[in-house]
């Protein structure tokens, strides 16, 4: 049995009937405030139990107006996820007091 056959024209027209996420929060006010989103680059800092993780190079969407973050779907998960491995390897690794700096740009 042979493979169906793709056309170009069909994967293009499927792509253009996809919502993008993305888009939706240029266009979307912050629930804060009203204000606008804007793409930025920003750091973020956590501290546990006297360890400070600092992580740089995240992108994400902040308020212009009052500074509230916005992540791109997933994002904020994948961030928190990073976050408590840094924790982890810290503890681990006996740092418990200082900080461990990641730099994701």
């Amino acid at each position: 049995m042979t493979a169906p056959t793709v056309h170009k024209n069909h994967v293009a027209d499927r792509n253009k009937t996809r919502t993008n996420p993305i888009k939706g929060l240029m266009r979307n006010r912050c629930t804060e405030c009203g204000g606008s989103p804007k793409k930025s680059v920003i750091a973020q800092e956590f501290e546990n139990e006297g360890v400070v993780i600092r992580i740089s190079g995240i992108q994400a969407w902040v308020c212009a107006k009052c500074g509230e973050i916005y992540f791109e779907p997933g994002g904020a998960q994948r961030l928190a996820e990073a976050v408590r491995s840094l924790f982890a390897l810290a503890r681990a690794e006996k740092q418990h007091k200082g900080t461990v700096v990641a730099d994701l740009s």
